[in-house]
């Protein structure tokens, strides 16, 4: 599979420069034979003659270098290059000379050849030619028919400065250019090595542009969705990967979108049964930024946990049966030596009456646990409607303050203005008995003169579901001043018939798991909020579709925060 490759700007390499040189250089030897033959009848012969010689001596030299360097492909040594240099400044020279020697228009060639020296030697050969260049032009001014003037000196004077100015120049050039040329030597081992990787592995990458153009699979994202990717490579892609696995194109879509990365997303199953796991990654590199699928075929692993599901299940109706028989079987059997000892004869009353409240008050224990059981195993959502979670938890609030567990506790509520107005979407009464349950819960573990708080707010959170839509859940806190969770048990707490509490049934956690889970939430034993021992927090997706602000003295708190004990 190929990708989109960036471009790298290098510098010319050396035969390129050459290239250019030799074609110079016979233009200008050509074009001073041209021009002599030209005026032949107007110059002396022996003009003539050395226009030629130059042209014939420029041509053999010439074509032997680039016999040399582009027909052998042989790389350039630094004796090659000084030669050429002393040709050009040669060939110069024997131009002013034939062209007027100081009252020469070709005089500045001879920046060029300072020029050529700065870009192909080392910093001290540009600066030997040009001093080469200076004496070369003073000697054909001083030896021909021209005086010497200070125009002589500042032409020579100016043959030096450039040589300064680009032999340092071309110096930096070249390290600057052997740098690049490592980066670009380590990038591409770097690429080589990390499309052997990707080429390598058994997880489909994809790398989609910001207008959804497809820059990059790998073989093993070919394979996972069956396909030739290579074709559309450059073209918009997002559809044709929802063709090949449904929910593919509409998450790296979203993620274009909203500039999220999503973490976990599975897609729907499609007909031949396979399931694909995909997480995506926002490159933040270009404008707009790109983005990264990865995913993975997860067909086995789901069947295996469908699996290992159906085990915990059983063994958990297994467990939940052993401890339902263990709470019955003790009142039960309390019950029933009462029994057999009030119908026997010679008891004295005042025995018989602590039987009979014995049996009555076992009988009730009996009553309230079947019926707490029967609240958890009836955990359904009946009936979803649009709920204001402020109203909810507030009148679940005031039910837990008449309970004669809240006596010298205190109670208080507290919202937040990101959650004045949230909604959820599920069955009322039973996300009532969820809360009502923590509240009442944090009140008994409170104890006497102990405090208890309920938090309400929103959160941007993947806690709760691998669906983009439930990014946003409200957040129930319930926190209390009792002796905390001991973190041995916090992972039991939620168990049917677990409990640490005298007197508890060990239902009323479970009812408030069951709850959330029915209502795509999660309910957890959470560090402890700062100046609390212990914190129960509640997750439910928020319904994103309007809201009621909270009004204060009202079944719905008013905006802001507001506090209530």
């Amino acid at each position: 599979m190929r990708r989109v490759r960036a471009r790298i700007s290098t510098l010319p390499e050396p035969r390129r420069i050459l290239s250019w040189l030799y074609l110079g250089r016979v233009a200008l030897a050509a074009g001073i034979f041209v021009a002599a033959a030209w005026t032949w009848r107007d110059v002396a012969p022996q003009t003539t003659l050395a226009a030629t010689l130059v042209l014939v001596a420029t041509a053999v030299f010439t074509t032997g270098s680039a016999w040399w360097t582009h027909l052998q492909r042989r790389p350039p040594g630094r004796n090659f290059l000084y030669f050429q240099v002393l040709f050009d400044a040669l060939l110069v020279t024997s131009v002013v000379h034939l062209t007027g020697g100081g009252q020469s228009s070709f005089a500045p060639l001879y920046v060029l050849v300072v020029v050529e020296a700065a870009v192909t030697l080392p910093i001290l050969g540009g600066l030997l030619i040009g001093v080469l260049a200076s004496i070369l032009y003073f000697t054909d001014v001083a030896l021909s028919a021209h005086a010497v003037d200070a125009t002589v000196f500042l032409q020579c004077g100016l043959f030096t400065t450039v040589a300064l100015v680009t032999g340092y120049l071309g110096d930096r050039l070249r390290q600057t250019g052997a740098v690049l040329g490592e980066v670009e030597t380590e990038l591409q081992r770097l690429r080589l090595d990390t499309d052997d990787v990707l080429a390598g592995i058994a997880t489909g990458i994809l790398t989609v542009d910001g207008e959804g153009r497809l820059a990059y699979a790998n073989p093993a994202a070919e394979e996972l969705l069956s396909a030739d990717l290579d074709p559309w490579i450059g073209r918009p892609v997002l559809a044709h990967l929802d063709r090949l696995a449904p929910g593919l194109g509409k998450v790296i879509g979203e993620t274009l979108e909203r500039r999220e990365p999503v973490r976990r997303h599975e897609t729907p199953e499609q007909d031949d049964g396979t399931v694909l796991g995909v997480s995506t990654t926002v490159l933040e590199r270009s404008d707009p930024p790109s983005v990264t699928a990865i995913f993975q075929d997860i067909t086995e692993r789901k069947r295996m946990e469908s699996l290992r599901r159906r085990a915990e299940r059983l063994e958990a109706v297994a467990d939940l049966s052993a401890s339902l028989a263990h709470e019955i079987r003790n009142p039960l059997a309390s019950i029933r030596s009462a029994t057999e000892q009030l119908t026997g004869d010679g008891m004295d009353p005042e025995d018989r009456e602590v039987l009979r409240d014995l049996v009555v008050r076992e009988s009730d224990r009996l009553s309230r646990l079947l019926t707490e059981f029967l609240d958890f195993a009836r955990v359904k959502v009946r009936s979803s409607e649009e709920l204001h979670v402020g109203g909810l938890v507030k009148r679940a609030l005031d039910l837990v303050r008449t309970h004669p567990h809240a006596d010298g506790r205190e109670l208080r509520f507290e919202v937040d203005e990101s959650a004045a107005a949230a909604l959820v979407s599920g069955d009322e009464d039973l996300l009532h008995r969820a809360v009502l349950n923590l509240a009442l819960n944090a009140v008994q573990w409170a104890g006497p003169g102990g405090a208890a708080e309920v938090a309400l707010d929103v959160v941007e959170s993947d806690i709760l579901s691998t669906a983009l839509e439930y990014t946003r859940a409200v957040r129930i806190r319930v926190s209390d001043s009792g002796p905390g969770v001991p973190e041995e048990d916090a992972e039991h707490v939620f168990d049917p018939f677990f409990t640490l509490r005298p007197g508890g049934t060990g239902l009323g956690l479970a009812l408030v798991q069951r709850a959330a889970e029915a209502h795509g939430g999660a309910v957890f034993v959470d560090e402890p909020r700062r100046g609390w021992s212990t914190t129960f927090t509640l997750y439910l997706p928020e319904w994103r579709n309007g809201g009621v602000a909270v009004s204060a003295g009202e079944d719905e708190p008013a905006d802001g925060k507001e506090r209530e004990t």
